[in-house]
């Protein structure tokens, strides 16, 4: 006669508790595919979920805040570039209108819409290149041709724009350093075209791709209250439910002028996050299409600025006076007056701010930067555990972050 036990619920749980072994530590980066830059970070794994991350950052520490003090202020404006590298005439610009500020500059119509005209285009491509990549983290490899494609035409854009494709150092204190091209903002709108019907199609692959969704939706949400709780900002933060925009909120170079729409998400986890970024493109081109069509006529630095812009180069070499002011310039920099100034602009990544102080002269006594995704790698700890291990990809693409602006 076969004798069976009836085993409980407390005795299997018991037994499992028993059985169970210790958590696992497990490094993910700082050289990994999916950690987008010199990211590591310190895992504590339960077989395959997450139970503790912490990010370790500093390993693209280059020191920029400490090296501005020992810069004129138009020397800086490189340094810049390296920050958010995919968008660096926006961050060029964010810089510029800070020092401005502190001057009292008033810069012409037309000096303001080539800013707004760069910034949006840097925007696009900035998140072309993000949800391209986004794509890859979840397994979708054929969006990054397409979003990769229409950022390369971007880049020969800049390229004839600036002569650089990558770091374009293409604003000064008090203006740009050239004007645009002849036939350029022809070939700007022929660019809204295809990339219109990019987006279009990456809206296809993706936005109802089963495989897609199930790697985005529902993970790691942000909720409006944690969001504004760790100072979230741009596309991450409107994702979780937070209509706040600079452009909208708080204008600057003329944003007022032009009409664009703040899409907002509304359970703030990965798959609202990237839909925020496809519909901010969108109104990108439509930004960079009433910009193109509205571009006014006159100069493109301020005129006035005796003491801050380089002189056209024509008249240094044809009169004295403008030949010193070339050299005063050009060996002690913009003559910037003391005070304190804080400036933040709506980056690609989220809000970028300069806290630029100066006793007077052309060296910053100190300059502090903000950055986006200093901010965005905050979370980190808050909403990775509790999912897999493969869920962490996801969650680091939705995030979008850059490390040149982490680290600085």
């Amino acid at each position: 006669m076969k004798i069976t036990k009836e085993i409980s619920i407390g005795d299997v749980a018991a037994r499992s508790e028993e059985l169970r072994g210790e958590n696992m530590t497990l490094n993910m980066g700082p050289s990994h595919p999916a950690t987008h830059g010199v990211l590591r970070l310190s895992l504590e794994l339960d077989g395959d979920k997450v139970v503790k991350c912490d990010p370790v950052i500093g390993y693209l520490h280059r020191g920029d805040e400490k090296i501005a003090e020992n810069m004129t202020y138009n020397q800086f404006v490189p340094y810049t570039d390296r920050l958010d590298y995919l968008a660096p005439i926006a961050n060029n610009v964010a810089y510029a209108i800070a020092v401005e500020k502190l001057a009292g500059l008033k810069l012409p119509a037309r000096c303001e819409a080539i800013r707004v005209l760069t910034c949006e285009m840097a925007r696009l491509s900035s998140h072309l290149l993000g949800i391209g990549v986004y794509a890859m983290d979840t397994g979708a490899w054929t969006v990054f041709m397409y979003t990769f494609n229409e950022r390369e035409k971007l880049y020969s854009l800049f390229e004839e724009l600036t002569g650089a494709r990558f770091t374009t150092s293409y604003t000064r204190i008090g203006g740009m350093t050239r004007d645009l091209p002849d036939g350029w903002l022809a070939k700007v709108s022929a660019f809204c075209d295809g990339v219109e019907r990019t987006i279009d199609e990456v809206d296809k692959l993706l936005t109802r791709n089963g495989i897609f969704l199930e790697r985005t939706e529902g993970i790691a949400t942000i909720s409006k209250e944690m969001a504004l709780a760790y100072g979230l900002t741009g596309p991450n933060l409107r994702a979780s439910g937070v209509p706040f925009d600079l452009r909208k909120d708080k204008p600057y170079s003329g944003y007022e002028q032009y009409d664009f729409d703040v899409p907002v998400g509304a359970k703030g986890d990965c798959f609202d996050r990237y839909l925020v970024r496809m519909e901010e493109m969108r109104q990108s081109v439509r930004i960079v299409r009433q910009v193109v069509k509205t571009m006014p006529g006159g100069a493109w630095y301020a005129e006035d600025a005796k003491k801050i812009f380089l002189p056209p180069k024509a008249k240094v070499m044809t009169k004295m006076e403008e030949l010193i002011q070339n050299f005063m310039l050009v060996t002690e920099g913009p003559q910037i007056p003391a005070g304190e100034v804080y400036f933040e602009a709506e980056n690609p990544k989220g809000a970028l701010g300069f806290y630029v102080v100066s006793h007077g002269g052309g060296v910053p006594y100190r300059l502090r930067i903000r950055g986006p995704s200093f901010v965005s790698l905050s979370i980190l700890p808050a909403i990775v555990p509790g999912n897999f291990l493969t869920d962490v990809a996801s969650i680091l693409g939705s995030l979008d972050f850059v490390m040149g602006e982490c680290d600085r």
